[in-house]
């Protein structure tokens, strides 16, 4: 889960751009977004590649954690 290094909260992020690179148009190669938080107007980029794996950049971070949703009562 990418997540805002300012707010703490993945809630407000925003991709502003996404493009894919597929190498023999079925396998995904190359994955790049760019993230805005609409909470604090601060930005950063996610890219992963076949090679490298994932990489976050600017005020984003990756974290393992998914989502927790309330457990009914």
């Amino acid at each position: 889960m990418i997540v805002c290094d300012n707010c703490e909260t993945s809630q407000f992020l925003q991709i502003i751009s996404s493009r894919s690179y597929y190498s023999n148009g079925e396998d995904i190669e190359e994955i790049t977004e760019e993230y805005e938080c609409t909470l604090c107007k601060s930005t950063g980029k996610y890219e992963w590649t076949e090679e490298d794996g994932p990489d976050v950049s600017g005020n984003v971070r990756l974290e393992d954690d998914q989502p927790r949703w309330p457990t009914p009562s």
